[in-house]
């Protein structure tokens, strides 16, 4: 085992001071979960390069492409869930993603935020919400979610 604390062996358990959490609607379907989870956390690696790690390589020496360094956490909850989640990532300043029900008719990024611009926020239909930031910070906006199944 590691003397450093800043480098555990490779037995040693990473543990992480940050969260990235995606909380889904309910109701949504099989396919749209999976859509609206992928879409919610493409922009973290853009905003927080930290949440990146580094490139993969198999032992055919191909490359891959990075992915998070954590865990995504999927919760899901009601509507009422996700607007009360919705309420306190706003009131944390937390970083976040939004996901609104508009979005299942758009085709594109431009009419995507044209969607989300036309509605106040207490008017947003959420659908899915992703947070990024320090573990007990999200885990009090999620508070009233469940984990995905």
């Amino acid at each position: 085992m590691s003397t450093d604390d800043t480098a555990p062996g490779p037995e040693t358990p990473v543990r992480f001071d940050t969260k990235i959490a995606v909380l889904l609607r309910e109701d949504l379907e099989t396919w749209q979960r999976l859509n609206v989870t992928a879409f919610l956390v493409s922009g973290l690696g853009s905003q927080f390069p930290e949440v990146i790690g580094e490139p993969y390589e198999d032992a055919d020496a191909v490359g891959y492409l990075p992915m998070f360094r954590q865990p995504v956490l999927v919760f899901e909850g009601t509507k009422e869930t996700l607007t009360k989640a919705h309420a306190r990532v706003l009131s944390r300043a937390l970083p976040r993603a939004l996901f609104t029900s508009d979005l299942f008719t758009t085709g594109n990024d431009r009419d995507n935020r044209a969607a989300v611009k036309a509605a106040r926020t207490a008017d947003l239909d959420l659908v899915g919400l992703a947070v990024y930031g320090p573990k007990n910070a999200v885990d009090k906006v999620l508070k009233g979610a469940r984990m995905h199944p």
